[in-house]
């Protein structure tokens, strides 16, 4: 709390009454939250060991009561979720809108690169947006893409001078605090830059697509047996030419196999090294777009 305190314009994020929600899913970030803006309109602030039966993890379908808390007060401009040991980040609009982790990272280094003049490497993981290249081409600021995991990024923060880490899961570092994860120093930069900007989410957003072009991100988990999950990654690895209707320009395949289809759209494909997962992402250029492209890859790599 007194390291927040030293490092964030709190009489700012305070002056500018901003409609502020927090979901700290159960979670570890409850007391921290509550001790520094006493004001915020907290949910699931208690101790609760089995997290009410709902995993602790701040994605779209774990936050559906955090979208109806501020679709229905009407005046909460940002709403932050942290997971259970609060390392991982969640946002949402004043819609109640989800803000996914690649927006997370452009908008910071839009705010430390723009607002705050400061440089330094971005480092993000293979399964992040390329769209954040072309932000640190906008911001002439060095780029590097690591395997998935932070302790890729974690490694290389030590010994280099990174302005910002992050990978898909929503976990983000920033330089000038810890080489690691933290949900509540990020949910409260991004609410740091509103105040200051007097800016709304949306529009700060809007700011980020001038650079980058607009954009949609989303994820298909598939619980498969281990021979088909084997069977899926061996047409990856033979090489797809197409994907349903979508022609593959080129493929990656740092950590997984990701599908560069036109217009700058790709399709990644892995699987978890952890649990019986295979995971299809989409990086389209809307939403809609992405879960056909989602689809799509289900279908060529089930069939």
């Amino acid at each position: 709390v007194r390291h927040v305190e030293d490092n964030f314009d709190l009489k700012a994020i305070k002056n500018s009454e901003l409609g502020f929600a927090y979901d700290a899913m159960y979670g570890a970030g409850q007391n921290v939250i509550r001790r520094l803006l006493p004001t915020t309109t907290m949910l699931h602030c208690e101790y609760n060991p089995s997290f009410k039966g709902t995993p602790p993890e701040p994605i779209t379908k774990n936050l559906t009561e955090l979208a109806k808390l501020i679709q229905t007060k009407g005046d909460i401009a940002l709403g932050l979720a942290t997971d259970g040991d609060a390392d991982r980040t969640g946002l949402m609009d004043a819609k109640g809108n989800f803000i996914d982790s690649h927006h997370i990272i452009l908008l910071l280094i839009h705010y430390l690169a723009k607002y705050k003049s400061m440089k330094g490497k971005v480092v993000v993981s293979f399964s992040c947006t390329p769209r954040i290249k072309k932000m640190c081409e906008e911001y002439s600021l060095p780029y590097q893409v690591t395997k998935i995991g932070f302790k890729y990024i974690c490694e290389i923060m030590i010994h280099d001078n990174v302005l910002v880490g992050g990978e898909e899961s929503g976990g983000i570092a920033v330089k000038g605090h810890l080489p690691e994860r933290d949900g509540i120093w990020i949910g409260l930069m991004v609410l740091e830059l509103m105040a200051k900007s007097e800016k709304s989410l949306t529009d700060l957003i809007q700011e980020v697509y001038e650079i980058t072009g607009p954009f949609a991100y989303d994820r298909l988990d598939l619980h498969l047996t281990e021979t088909a999950k084997n069977k899926a990654i061996e047409k990856c690895k033979a090489g797809l030419k197409t994907i349903g209707t979508y022609k593959v320009v080129h493929t990656e395949t740092t950590d997984g196999f990701k599908f560069h289809l036109p217009n700058g759209e790709n399709i990644l494909v892995r699987a978890s090294g952890t649990e019986p997962v295979l995971r299809i992402y989409a990086d389209a250029s809307n939403a809609e777009n992405a879960k056909k492209m989602l689809e799509a890859a289900k279908q060529s790599l089930l069939d």
